[in-house]
């Protein structure tokens, strides 16, 4: 494929030197003025002082130097001087380098396309910069499809249609700043049309480059730094070569509506003005306005607007990841249930779904012979929400045993952190893509067609060890340093505000890079307090979530077995923070669902709890009022157990030495068998202390 030539248009300024009119090329990274030898010729010049000194460009080639000139340098009647180097290999007639723009710049305006020059005296002049189309770049494209391992760099052979040239300068493509790996500019040498470059993918999974992908652009590079022949080899490796090459055109493009901007601040500034929706801006003010720090508030507000793009859902999107949701069934037959019978008001909330779901690509019409039934569930709100029942697609599913994370462990990683931010992923499921092969499993009918799902549906067998799979394959090596995940609630946690504002960051771009969308509203930022996963975790001390505990202490008096075994799970989930929860509860235990002595022909009996379960029920109740708070395991402090028994059952504390006294850690009970029951009273006080440990 033949290059494509690019034009690239270096910074100039029209001038004279010694009275004849030409454009200068400012390069910011020369060290500096270089004339070539044959335009010296043609301009008048006082004789110059030959010499036979080597300097070294950019990629270490030579430059030839046969001697130094004076040269007055006039912008608009404003004059002055610099000594120049007279070379006779030079990709331009003149260019200045510091030596003369440390000295007589005074400032360089891109945004205005102006150069402000002054001198000592306090004179000032502006003159316009100029864009050269004299010198043009080739784009560079793979020559074989080439598959990087993960963490890994490689050196790839790519093709460029120009003659051969040691002193280049390659471009990556913009498109790749989207993309998980990385092209760096590089100095590069063209031999027989061809050329190598470095490829690093910085991702845990390989990547594929295919064969003819435009890869960036090619151009020359001009003299950066220079070092006498006599030094080089013992100065190279002790400096610092830089490239001075802008790029003509704007580099930051507006995802929305694809306008170009010269920096990125303009890029955010235009983003949250124009394209980012009101709410989105909105939004983003209210998760910002408790930083009491006009300069910190800002710093995350950068950040906010940098990956904007992560709270855009406007449109719906899927992750840019090769691991889909896989449906392992064996060799099953399809199974098909029928449609349920529907009144019309409900026909019409599904239809009204489907064409949503249509319209976001989230199901599609299919032909499949799976079938199951389409279910609506009413929420507290009072409004509907849409589900499929596969029941019997989930009996015949093969099981994944990836684990999800304790949430014990997690908590243990907290007692260090201040700062906290929490994120929560938009209609997480349907932005994980399904298998092709597998999506003919997901279909469901309504009275009008017949659809399948395109992503993981809600209620699926394995959805959610597929989605924490997936959440932890993009966080990679930041999971249990700074950032954790349990399925789609992301918390990062940091000891400082500076390092918040960093980990942060790393966060945000590595879901950005993968296309994942979050639910602004639910999302916290840069707090030292949050409410995670049923928790109040602040400071290093955790409560349950107030909202959850006024739940429970808003039941009634529970009328049947299943609702005292309801009442008893939910309660059980905090029993970390109750001492000795088995004794307390014990009466309740016997009210299990499943038991059929509570059952006449199948359906519950009436009944009332005695006294003593009502006096579990009530003294459950009571301790949930209390000030249930836990220190988090600080491991720099030492930890104490103490334990003990009663006929009944043991319970153990775990306690950790603070100035203030010892503070407990979580709180352990057990309900003793009969058997262990008949034990001696040692005997139970030494199974404590081992339950305990």
């Amino acid at each position: 494929m033949p290059s494509v030539p690019i034009l690239y248009n270096p910074y100039f300024i029209r001038a004279q030197e010694n009275r004849t009119y030409n454009n200068i090329l400012i390069d910011t990274g020369s060290c500096i003025t270089i004339i070539h030898h044959n335009f010296l010729k043609r301009i008048h010049h006082q004789t110059f002082e030959p010499t036979r000194t080597s300097y070294i460009s950019a990629n270490c080639t030579a430059i030839n130097i046969i001697g130094q000139v004076q040269l007055e340098i006039r912008v608009n009647n404003f004059i002055t001087h610099v000594t120049a180097s007279v070379a006779t290999n030079l990709v331009t007639g003149i260019l200045v380098g510091t030596d003369w723009i440390n000295r007589y710049i005074k400032s360089l305006d891109i945004l205005t396309q102006s150069l402000t020059l002054h001198d000592h005296t306090g004179r000032n002049t502006t003159t316009p910069l100029i864009q050269s189309n004299g010198m043009s770049c080739y784009s560079v494209f793979l020559v074989d499809p080439i598959t990087i391992p993960q963490y890994s760099e490689s050196k790839i052979k790519t093709s460029v249609q120009i003659p051969d040239n040691s002193n280049m300068l390659f471009e990556p493509s913009e498109r790749f700043s989207q993309k998980p790996i990385l092209l760096p500019n590089a100095l590069i040498e063209v031999k027989n049309r061809q050329t190598h470059i470095t490829v690093v993918n910085t991702t845990n999974r390989p990547y594929t480059l295919s064969s003819k992908t435009c890869l960036g652009t090619v151009s020359s590079s001009s003299l950066i730094c220079t070092i006498p022949s006599s030094q080089c080899s013992q100065s190279i490796h002790h400096t610092s070569f830089n490239v001075t090459h802008r790029p003509s055109n704007p580099s930051y493009q507006c995802y929305v509506c694809y306008q170009k901007f010269l920096s990125t601040n303009n890029l955010y500034h235009h983003l949250r003005t124009k394209c980012y929706p009101y709410e989105l801006r909105h939004q983003i003010e209210i998760l910002t306005k408790h930083i009491d720090s006009i300069i910190n508030r800002k710093k995350i507000q950068d950040i906010l607007w940098k990956y904007g793009k992560l709270f855009d859902i406007r449109q719906p999107s899927k992750i840019n990841i090769t691991l889909n949701h896989v449906i392992e069934t064996g060799t099953h037959q399809p199974v098909y249930t029928p449609p349920y019978r529907r009144s019309p008001k409900d026909h019409q909330i599904i239809t009204d779904e489907t064409d949503k779901f249509l319209q976001q690509t989230i199901i599609e019409p299919s032909t499949s012979p799976w079938c199951s039934p389409v279910v609506l569930v009413r929420k507290k709100d009072g409004s509907t929400r849409f589900c499929v029942d596969y029941r019997k697609l989930n009996d015949i599913s093969v099981k994944d045993s990836f684990p999800l994370p304790r949430i014990e462990d997690i908590f243990d990683q907290l007692s260090q952190s201040n700062y906290f931010t929490t994120l929560d992923f938009k209609n997480g499921y349907f932005q994980i893509p399904l298998t092709p092969h597998d999506r003919p499993k997901t279909a469901f009918s309504t009275r009008d067609n017949h659809y399948q799902f395109t992503v993981l549906p809600q209620g699926i067998k394995n959805g959610p060890p597929t989605f924490q799979r997936i959440v932890n394959r993009i966080l990679g090596p930041a999971r249990w340093k700074h950032c954790f995940a349990y399925l789609d609630d992301v918390v990062i946690f940091s000891k400082t505000f500076d390092d918040h504002v960093l980990h942060l960051d790393e966060i945000l771009q590595l879901l950005h890079a993968y296309n994942f969308r979050l639910s602004v509203e639910k999302c916290t930022i840069a707090t030292d307090t949050i409410n995670y996963l049923g928790h109040n975790i602040c400071r290093g001390e955790l409560r349950p979530n107030n909202d959850n505990i006024r739940g429970l202490l808003q039941t009634t008096t529970p009328n049947t077995p299943k609702e005292i075994f309801r009442f008893l799970k939910a309660a059980e989930y905090y029993r970390k923070f109750i001492p000795n929860f088995s004794q307390i509860a014990g009466p309740l235990y016997k009210y299990n669902p499943s038991n059929k002595k509570h059952r006449s022909n199948g359906k519950p009996v009436p009944f009332k709890l005695s006294s003593d379960e009502q006096a579990a029920f009530e003294k459950l109740k009571h301790h949930l009022t209390t000030d249930l708070v836990l220190r988090l395991p600080n491991n720099q402090l030492p930890f104490k157990i103490q334990t003990d028994s009663s006929q009944l059952g043991i319970g153990a504390v775990l306690l950790q030495t603070y100035p203030e006294g010892d503070r407990p850690v979580c709180y352990m009970s057990k309900k003793l068998t009969p058997s262990q029951q008949r034990w001696c009273p040692i005997e139970q006080e030494c199974y404590a202390i081992v339950k305990a440990v």
